[in-house]
């Protein structure tokens, strides 16, 4: 049975919970069991398998929150904002900002010049937001996000809203944050949750988009950029699901977080090749002078997934915020084996050749060879690709080939998951690409172990998404500070020039 059929079932199960039982999460583990075991008989008992399934991706796969939707500024549009946010003003506070004598850390201060608090709070304030009755304002919580990410990641958000972090002699924190020095005032670790989970998609492409206005102008990557695309698993705290159903020989299985799954987990020797959880789908950019990658915008999925569905829509949100996209290194799970993604995006996604693919009749390997025939031994020229595929010409000279006359000397080699990629693996190009792909796993070592994204709580495929955001800014703000950057090392001339002067 058809693979998309399993998804959609278990979509309208998750999709009927969602709707019936809107306080889910404050039902007993008990009641959740018993309505399950209910929803899932009565949608497995009604389904209709000959329905043919023209939805989006999107939305077969849970990701139709995380679609780019009006309202988000690309970079054009945000650079356009920015410039024109303070221009009725009678002064330009921006201009007006002053150093803080409290804020003595070299990280917090390029961060509290760089952040401009009211553009910050127009683009993630609620739309029925007043600032005359809140005590605590977006921007505010907004800091105090960046400054747990940053110089505390470890530690849990009840530990960070207390007076260890807060009180009135952690004067740097406070300032960063817009505290007063002289009270006791704080924002509590609920506030911040309730902060969190009120942040739409909408607002966190834009801030997202805001930071990365910012890191382009930064001058961290050069003219010429790869992009890379990659994932890693977030485990969720659940292990168990609540009910389990075999439908034609597959399992569904349903969790108390309705939206994440079990999927297998890359081979890693000291965990199960199993993970309940999500996958974070990441869109990185290298810089190949350096090899240095960084995360620009993700995508937040279940983990039972194939990774190459995730490949489109995270093509298009990234297109859709202002990312200019031409060619994508990435790994064997997310082949563009019919050139789709090319017709429908313009970008190239480049990947090593899958060990399963078989090459096509007439087609040498080592070096790559195409030739018309089984008797003709003149190697073909590539032309270029074609909407049918790769189009390959006779490479013989007028007059050398003795089967000129009966060749049609053109031929057309189908897309595949093998060396005919939209982009073939003989291309210059691509190898170069290839050997840079690695580096794309970078940010996801970042973003897990410095900025502490592994001990986030799993707890919601839309905490999941906020958490995330958050990560990737704070890691774009540490590389456009550059205080965590290795210093050079001297070069020989000068090891000379200093034993010389010695």
């Amino acid at each position: 049975m058809d693979k998309k059929h399993i998804k959609n079932i278990r979509r309208n199960i998750t999709k009927q919970l969602k709707t019936n039982y809107p306080r889910w999460k404050g039902l007993t583990k008990a009641s959740k069991k018993e309505v399950t075991e209910k929803v899932m008989t009565e949608v497995v008992g009604g389904y209709d398998y000959s329905q043919e399934l023209d939805m989006p991706i999107e939305e077969l796969i849970g990701i139709e929150a995380q679609e780019p939707s009006g309202g988000i500024r690309s970079l054009p549009e945000m650079a356009e904002y920015i410039e024109n946010f303070n221009f009725g003003n009678l002064f330009h506070f921006d201009n007006l900002k002053k150093s803080y004598p409290e804020i003595v850390d070299p990280e917090l201060q390029f961060l509290d010049q760089l952040l401009d608090d009211q553009i910050i709070n127009s683009l993630i304030a609620p739309e029925n937001y007043s600032a005359a009755h809140r005590d605590i304002q977006p921007y505010q919580l907004f800091r105090m996000e960046l400054l747990k990410i940053l110089k505390y990641p470890e530690i849990s958000y009840r530990k960070f809203c207390t007076d260890e972090y807060f009180g009135r002699e952690r004067k740097q924190n406070r300032r960063f944050v817009r505290l007063p020095l002289n009270t006791k005032d704080q924002a509590d670790h609920t506030e911040l949750c309730h902060f969190r989970l009120g942040l739409g998609f909408r607002q966190l492409m834009n801030i997202i988009v805001y930071f990365l206005y910012h890191f382009y102008k930064s001058g961290c990557l050069e003219n010429t950029v790869i992009h890379g695309i990659d994932s890693s698993e977030l485990p969720a705290e659940i292990r168990y699901p609540l009910c389990t159903i075999e439908v034609k020989g597959r399992k569904i299985r349903i969790y108390s977080d309705l939206d994440c799954d079990c999927g297998k987990r890359r081979k890693k020797r000291d965990k199960s090749p199993y993970v309940v959880g999500y996958r974070l789908h990441t869109l990185t950019a290298i810089n190949p002078s350096t090899g240095h990658s960084f995360p620009l915008v993700s995508l937040v999925g279940a983990a039972n997934h194939h990774d190459s569905l995730f490949l489109k829509p995270l093509i298009k949100l990234a297109q859709a915020l202002g990312i200019d996209i031409k060619l994508i290194t990435a790994d064997q799970a997310y082949h563009d084996s019919d050139g789709s993604v090319l017709n429908e995006t313009g970008v190239y996604v480049v990947a090593p050749a899958s060990e399963k693919a078989t090459l096509p009749e007439n087609v040498l390997e080592s070096p790559l060879r195409v030739t018309c025939n089984d008797f003709c031994e003149t190697p073909m020229e590539f032309l270029g690709a074609v909407p049918e595929g790769h189009e390959f010409g006779c490479g013989a000279n007028p007059g050398e080939c003795m089967f000129e006359s009966t060749c049609p000397q053109s031929r057309i080699i189908d897309f595949d998951k093998g060396h005919f990629q939209p982009m073939p693996t003989c291309h210059n190009g691509s190898k170069e690409a290839i050997d840079i792909r690695k580096n794309c796993e970078r940010p996801f070592n970042l973003m897990k172990k410095r900025e502490g994204l592994e001990h986030t709580r799993v707890r919601s495929q839309h905490g999941v998404v906020v958490r995330s955001a958050f990560t990737t800014i704070v890691t774009l703000l540490i590389e456009m500070a550059g205080t965590r950057r290795k210093p050079k090392k001297k070069d020989d001339g000068q090891m000379e020039l200093f034993a010389a002067t010695g």
